[in-house]
């Protein structure tokens, strides 16, 4: 038999220490914008985009336009630069940002995708959230593509949905349904 020293008895009868855990005060960091730079090109890579805006509560930005488009050479840098520069709508949570070429023979042209979301001009700037089109806050009109309070506005407003949808309505509610 082997003598049990008095540390050994005191380990064996002590209550079992728990680990603890320490907590920041600290506030949580803010939401940063996030712009991906290649614009989307087929109905695949819109539908990765959608499902990763989905997953994180991130509403998705897009600006669809086409390689020929001179307005699209002007609005597209502006939108950048108050998504990624300003952080525009990073107080809010954050949003991502995409253009989307319709002329792109894998999007199936003028007729294929963009006819789904009813864009019927060029530029034209549609947020999703929840995967879904927010039809009713769609923006088309030049004027409105080039002011830059209008923009830092619908910017803002878009990225406060967090996942909340809102402004989809139905496809055809906003011709019939009013």
């Amino acid at each position: 038999m082997t003598p049990i020293s008095v540390s050994t008895r005191l380990l064996r009868n002590s209550p079992p220490r728990f680990a603890s855990r320490q907590f920041s005060s600290t506030s949580a960091s803010q939401a940063k914008n996030r712009i991906f730079p290649a614009p989307v090109r087929s109905e695949d890579e819109l539908q990765t985009l959608l499902l990763m805006s989905a997953s994180s509560r991130t509403p998705l930005l897009t600006l669809w336009k086409t390689n020929w488009c001179s307005s699209c050479k002007v609005v597209s840098p502006l939108i950048r630069d108050l998504v990624e520069k300003d952080g525009i709508g990073e107080e809010e949570g954050g949003v991502s940002f995409v253009e989307v070429e319709m002329d792109s023979p894998d999007l199936g042209g003028v007729g294929g995708i963009p006819m789904r979301y009813m864009i019927n001009s060029i530029p034209t700037l549609l947020a999703f959230d929840r995967q879904e089109p927010q039809m009713e806050t769609k923006v088309s009109r030049l004027d409105d593509l080039k002011n830059r309070a209008f923009l830092k506005k619908w910017i803002e407003t878009e990225a406060a949905r967090q996942g909340s949808g809102g402004a989809g309505g139905k496809l055809f509610g906003g011709f019939f349904g009013r």
